[in-house]
């Protein structure tokens, strides 16, 4: 649990210090911003290689897979549209609710609340001792699900705002065909795979991706951005572990785990968005603010309940609500959906409100998890050790 709260204060830190990056001189931010945004991404690929390296799938079982899809993708959906029609009904103007630039810009700013945020989730349950449980796996198989679900779905977003272009259709051919590769030759790449080498694996995977965005950025006017997420993941379902058939208990952390854990923490607090305060001042007062923010956060985690309707033959209610509640963590993807708003030409008081949403979100990323360890104590499924 020590490990837990450090974690959750790295993240805070991080926030606070992001807030003050738009105060720094123009040439030192312009050499900062793109070393932390390959150094975060690294961090998630390295999180994200030793995940997949844990991930095992019974290809008996497509059925069941194809059922957590559903569930992702709906955890993924309700929170979207609950905050997109929140975001057309308060802060769009009564004559525009029937517009589709009303609706279409909504639909791409409320998209911050769809992804839970994998690196940080797995990490924080991982921090609480939970790695072993029923909830950390099936989290584990849902959250990347969601993820993937937000990557396809930003794609005819994309389109809605600039126009239909061929890169966007390359990067849901090269969803696909690393989903295919994943589950064609799972655990039959025999590479090594001490920490330091799937560090080195997770650097090339961040650099290769934010080289093609940076190439496609200056050849088109839609720029392929390749999330590190699945690649990384992608490829520790590639990797052959020296385990026994059957054996579940996964790489021993080490010490090199702990700390690209710690420093993807605070990376992932600093690669939040400045907070458009002069966007939101027409609100009126602060109390007004905040009372948006947390009606929207409210819609946000309530949209991400429905596992805890699923999964009645597989785990008790205590379980699926802590699994609902492991849904709720957002961080760098959704960061990165409102970063992209702004580069669109996006803004008003509903992106400065979903950048507070996200900001309290990602500081509530420690109580979350402890609440997931007080119902699986009151399950039975861990000690109580308090």
């Amino acid at each position: 649990m020590n490990k837990l709260w450090l974690y959750s204060g790295l993240l805070l830190a991080g926030l606070f210090g992001s807030q003050f990056s738009g105060q720094l001189p123009a040439s030192v931010y312009n050499v900062l911003e793109p070393v932390l945004t390959l150094m975060t991404m690294t961090g998630l690929a390295y999180i994200m290689i030793n995940v997949g390296r844990e991930f095992q799938i019974n290809k008996s079982k497509t059925r069941e897979y194809g059922w957590d899809y559903i569930v992702a993708a709906t955890a993924a959906t309700f929170p979207w549209i609950l905050c997109a029609i929140y975001f057309v009904f308060v802060f769009s103007p009564a004559g525009d609710w029937g517009s589709w630039p009303a609706w279409r810009d909504s639909l791409l700013v409320a998209r911050f609340a769809a992804p839970t945020s994998a690196g940080v989730l797995f990490s924080m349950l991982a921090a609480a001792g939970l790695a072993s449980t029923w909830v950390f796996k099936k989290a584990r198989i849902l959250a990347i699900f969601d993820d993937l679900d937000t990557v396809i779905l930003m794609i005819p977003l994309k389109i809605a705002v600039v126009g239909f272009s061929w890169m966007l259709m390359g990067v849901l051919g090269i969803i696909i065909a690393q989903l295919w590769i994943a589950w064609a030759y799972l655990n039959r790449w025999q590479i090594p795979h001490s920490s330091g080498w799937i560090l080195l694996y997770a650097f090339f995977i961040a650099a290769i991706s934010e080289v093609i965005y940076l190439l496609t950025d200056v050849w088109g006017k839609v720029p392929i951005h390749i999330e590190v997420l699945l690649p990384a993941f992608v490829l520790g379902c590639l990797i052959k572990e020296k385990l026994d058939p059957g054996h579940d208990e996964g790489h021993q952390e080490s010490q090199l785990d702990f700390t690209v854990s710690a420093l993807f923490m605070i990376l992932v607090g600093l690669s939040m968005p400045v907070i458009a305060w002069q966007d939101i001042a027409g609100e009126g007062s602060m109390m007004m603010v905040l009372f948006h923010v947390l009606i929207v956060t409210v819609l946000a985690n309530l949209g991400k309940m429905f596992p805890a309707f699923c999964y009645r033959k597989e785990a008790s209610w205590r379980q699926r609500l802590a699994v609902s509640i492991g849904m709720w963590p957002r961080g760098e993807v959704g960061a990165g959906v409102l970063i992209l708003s702004l580069s669109y030409g996006i803004s008003g008081a509903a992106v400065g409100v979903a950048s507070l949403c996200l900001a309290l979100n990602l500081a509530l990323t420690g109580v979350f998890i402890s609440i997931i360890r007080r119902l699986l104590i009151a399950d039975g499924q861990l000690p109580n050790l308090a």
